[in-house]
């Protein structure tokens, strides 16, 4: 729970950001200052925004669990009538994943599960004995699911990211440490961009960087925060012709739960290494083994990697990510009274679950539930955004009752909308300029010298985690822009 550590956080100002799963006091470093940085969400519709300004961003706090997208999430709306799809699909983004998973060694293996599909894996991951019997007892139960090991990058040498490691061994690549950019500069004639106008963190000066063109990938919402606070005032942001710019903004539907499998004693200490990020995958199920319905959502966990007294019953943990409905109404606005510490509007996020959301966590829930029960594993808890259910020994039943009274009240706190950490949305791309802010190759419509690569481009969020997509979508548009660059000035596709 952490909870010495997440109260020292709020007495300091983390108080959103000490409600991050994985904070900790050696973490607390690489999460915001949330009075230096503020945001608003409405009383109804919690969001929580964990983010950290260093080098490297979230590189530093992400679980660094590395899977590809299926076409059933790049095409989930268009098969179930409910939306709007990619401009894009799995074997477009194919040899950019490729490209990234051999640059970064994922450790995984070959899977053949269809809605999974298989990575470039450099090193074996391996289950421990109590996860390998959960994949025989789940699987010979329901043949329809699939447990596999997870796919994942082990931890670097050292406090520089790897891809950033390697930009800077170019010699092509300069960092501007203690800077914020503040808006996107355009050219009021032609109607590109010009460069970016940025603010000295520490002496609150203000610099201007030209450019022939400008790629924005700070996360969602910094990046539409970017562009709604460019072009002129009277326009609604930078690329907002389609009137879209800031909407379709989710997160992935999020729960937890923990327990024990009795069957094993103890854990397996030799299989997890230091920053192994190891545990198994249960991918969604295909709309012919779940009765002809899509299954928009998976899991991923760890069992009898959590350091247990030798006679004791093995842990296990799992989480799972929903696929949340597109919603117009759920967007990023700026608000227009109020400023952060350098004078920078503040954004407004709105993320509020729909009632086919909240039958997406009810669904959720009773799977794991499900899947628990064949492997003759007891739930200790299982909780999400609905709320928190205890059964058994109840929540960390070796914990002392004021610890556990503390959990069983922060936890709604915790599990709000964004406790996944998944957000996208807001500068979405898509075929048709008249509901989309990016084109197929993430040209900024509008303008297209701009380029959004980071999740703010995605159309709708999928099941798995949003990096390696993030990353193979940032490969891909910066090769488009390469192409661009050298032919003239980039243009957008219609």
């Amino acid at each position: 729970m952490n909870l010495r550590a997440r109260v020292r956080a709020t007495l300091q100002g983390q108080h959103i950001q000490a409600r991050a799963g994985v904070f900790n006091d050696r973490a607390a470093a690489f999460y915001v200052n949330d009075r230096r940085h503020p945001y608003k969400t409405p009383r109804d519709a919690p969001y929580l925004w964990f983010r950290g300004r260093q080098a490297g961003g979230r590189l530093h706090t992400y679980g660094r669990v590395l899977s590809r997208w299926s076409d059933d999430d790049f095409r989930m709306f268009s098969r179930t009538g409910t939306g709007v799809d990619w401009p894009i699909c799995h074997d477009d983004l194919a040899p950019y994943y490729a490209e990234v998973e051999a640059f970064l060694k994922i450790c995984g293996q070959t899977d053949h599960v269809e809605t999974l599909p298989d990575s470039v894996c450099s090193h074996p991951s391996r289950m421990t004995e109590a996860e390998a019997f959960f994949k025989q007892a789940v699987e010979s139960r329901d043949p329809a699911r699939r447990v596999v090991p997870r796919r994942y990058a082990m931890a670097e040498d050292g406090p520089v990211p790897k891809p950033l490691a390697a930009a800077l061994a170019t010699g092509r690549l300069d960092i501007r440490y203690n800077m914020t950019a503040r808006e996107v500069l355009v050219d009021p004639d032609s109607g590109q961009a010009t460069g970016v106008a940025c603010i000295d963190t520490v002496t609150k000066q203000e610099h201007v960087f030209r450019a022939a063109a400008v790629v924005l990938s700070a996360s969602a919402i910094e990046s539409v925060r970017l562009l709604l606070n460019s072009g002129p005032p009277e326009g609604g942001g930078l690329g907002n012709s389609s009137g879209v710019l800031g909407r379709y903004f989710a997160d992935q539907l999020h729960c937890i739960a923990s327990g024990t499998l009795p069957r094993f004693r103890g854990y397996a200490e030799n299989a997890t290494a230091s920053g192994d990020p190891a545990g198994i995958f249960i991918p969604r199920l295909l709309p012919k083994a779940a009765g002809g319905r899509h299954r928009s959502y998976m899991f991923q966990g760890k069992i009898a990697r959590t350091p247990v007294p030798k006679d004791a019953p093995s842990k296990f943990t799992f989480m799972g990510y929903g696929q949340m409905t597109p919603d117009r109404d759920n967007r990023v606005t700026l608000d227009p009274t109020r400023r952060d510490a350098l004078s920078i509007p503040i954004p407004r996020i709105r993320c509020a679950i729909s009632s086919k959301d909240e039958g997406t966590l009810r669904a959720m829930q009773g799977g794991l539930e499900e899947m628990v029960a064949d492997a003759e594993g007891e739930l200790d808890f299982i909780g999400s955004p609905l709320g928190l259910t205890e059964m058994g020994k109840g929540a960390f039943p070796d914990s002392g009752f004021v610890l556990r009274q503390a959990f069983r009240v922060l936890f709604p706190r915790s599990m709000s909308m964004g406790s996944a950490v998944h957000e996208s949305g807001g500068a979405r791309m898509g075929a048709d300029p008249r509901s989309s802010v990016l084109d197929p190759w993430c040209r900024l419509r509008d303008a297209p010298n701009i380029l959004v690569t980071d999740a703010a481009a995605f159309p709708t969020g999928g099941v798995s985690g949003t990096t390696l997509t993030i990353m193979a979508l940032t490969v891909r548009a910066a090769r488009q822009l390469a192409k661009d660059l050298r032919s003239g000035h980039p243009r957008s596709d219609t």
